[in-house]
């Protein structure tokens, strides 16, 4: 018999993306399979993922889920050995662009009928009522499946231990109390103690309250959600749930992102063979309509364009940057709120020459961005672990990125002054002011003008190992220690998730010692 896991998620590639989730549920899926686990993935049946998954067969049908019947989809992904399960419903075939909001960014309204049935779903699967096989472990990724572990108690389904991932704790599931009674939710559940929050029905609070264990993404950022700055209204239910809390960072599929194989790049280089980044520069100004031009500093964005990426600190700071840097190039990538969009785009109006904006995303040009620029801005209010800066590092682009989360975990800092230490990978800074980010950023310029430590400092970028062998094996060592008993030793893999202390106050646990548990 073999360790089976279904990680439940609301996205996936190459199926379905907006964010770094999709990413990484397929890149651990993998890890997890080639360390001997029987990973599945589970997602919603967006139109899109029924075109593009491969084998697709019927493997139940569920006529009693919230908001309407479903049917149990059951394939591989695209291009890999890892299963697919998706749950057909006609509210989930209307889901033909963004999968959570509409064309003018609002939320749909049918949100919490959409995943509630997702969450019913799995632990129909659970509970042996479809021909997918039953997983010993339901990893719950985000509020999209925070009902999970919660639905698995109600039904007194005891033999399959829960893990929740907060992959973004600013994103809740907070829906209206009228929802209840078409999500089957109990009144004895809509109490401050159990799933109300703030006079909401909240999937996240759920999952925190009912899974066997909560993980999320980084170590700071697993500290910082613990405070009343970073936990969103949940630091003291993660406090008093803090003994069950691991932290195991994200990795990065060293397969897609890999600058020495990359077939999305027009030249491919390595540690040892930088030359072909000069080539992937000079295809990146001409994909945005820039001039080529070997010596000007090309600046990226690559994330979304909202004010959690400091979007709106972009457009002030960016200006003044340019005219104090006047050969300087700039690079934008992304879409989100439509003021700041504008901003940018009006940048280039300003800036004709220099300044490039596509709003929207694309794989070829997302590669050709952190192949072919010279440095990444990463700005963000917070930020769970932080992939985008992982991938520009490489392939040698340096981050300049806040001083928050993720990033404190893997961005060696070369300062704003002074000698550049030699570990250092990158640039953070603190503060959410304009002047921060052109300080950070005007220190990448100098140091860009100095050759030497440039080039060690694009040496340490790319020889990091963010990598999903050691991530992977931390999670094995999770879903040991809450699978069923007589499922436990088919997980042969030593835990060595991140957990944190006891008797710590939050404030105190930023400067605490690796504490590992065996």
């Amino acid at each position: 018999m073999t360790a089976r896991v279904l990680l439940v998620t609301s996205e996936a590639v190459p199926l379905v993306k907006t964010g770094g989730l999709a990413d990484v549920i397929t890149a651990l899926a993998q890890a997890l399979r080639q360390q001997g686990v029987d990973a599945a993935v589970m997602m919603p049946g967006y139109p899109a993922a029924i075109e593009h998954a491969c084998n697709l067969k019927q493997a139940g049908t569920l006529p009693q889920l919230p908001g309407g019947p479903g049917i149990i989809l059951q394939g591989t992904m695209p291009g890999s050995d890892v299963p697919v399960v998706l749950l057909k419903s006609e509210r989930f075939d209307r889901r033909t662009a963004n999968p959570y909001v509409d064309e003018n960014g609002a939320e749909f309204d049918d949100n919490a009928l959409c995943f509630g049935s997702l969450a019913h779903a799995a632990v129909s699967i659970c509970a042996g009522e479809t021909d997918v096989p039953l997983p010993h472990v339901v990893h719950a990724n985000d509020w999209h499946a925070g009902l999970i572990p919660a639905l698995l108690r109600m039904r007194g389904i005891s033999d399959v231990g829960t893990l929740l991932t907060i992959h973004n704790l600013a994103f809740q599931g907070n829906f209206a109390m009228s929802a209840a009674t078409e999500l089957r939710i109990p009144d004895a559940m809509l109490t401050p103690e159990q799933f109300e929050f703030w006079g909401k029905i909240s999937f996240l609070k759920a999952g925190i309250l009912h899974a066997d264990r909560i993980s999320t993404v980084s170590r700071s950022y697993a500290n910082e959600i613990l405070t009343p700055r970073f936990g969103h209204g949940f630091d003291g239910l993660l406090n008093a749930r803090r003994d069950i809390l691991v932290a195991i960072p994200n990795g990065v599929d060293t397969g897609a992102w890999d600058p020495a194989r990359d077939p999305l790049t027009v030249r491919h280089f390595s540690l040892n063979d930088m030359r072909g980044k000069s080539g992937c520069k000079r295809d990146l100004q001409q994909l945005f309509g820039l001039p080529i031009d070997p010596f000007a500093p090309v600046l990226a964005v690559g994330s979304r364009i909202t004010h959690q990426k400091m979007a709106d600190v972009a457009v002030e700071a960016l200006p003044q940057v340019l005219e104090d840097f006047p050969r300087a190039q700039l690079i934008v990538l992304g879409r989100g709120d439509h003021a700041y969009e504008q901003a940018f785009l009006e940048m280039t109006e300003r800036f004709p020459g220099r300044v490039a904006v596509h709003i929207g995303y694309d794989e070829r040009r997302a590669h050709a961005l952190h192949a072919g620029a010279d440095m990444l801005l990463h700005g963000t209010r917070f930020e769970p672990f932080g992939l985008t800066p992982l991938y520009s590092m490489r392939y040698g682009t340096l981050p300049i990125a806040s001083r928050v989360g993720g990033m404190i975990d893997s961005i060696v800092d070369a300062g704003l002054e002074g000698a550049v230490p030699e570990d250092a990978s990158g640039i953070l800074f603190d503060g959410e002011e304009a002047q921060d980010m052109v300080a950070a950023i005007s220190r990448a310029f100098e140091l860009y003008a100095r050759p030497n430590e440039w080039h060690l400092m694009q040496r340490n970028a790319m020889s990091a190992d963010f990598s999903w062998s050691g991530p992977a094996e931390q999670y094995i060592g999770v879903y040991r220690d809450i699978a069923p008993a007589e499922a436990r030793t088919l997980f042969d893999k030593r835990n060595t998730a991140v957990t944190l202390p006891e008797n710590e106050e939050a404030a105190e646990v930023a400067a605490m010692p690796e504490y590992m548990t065996a």
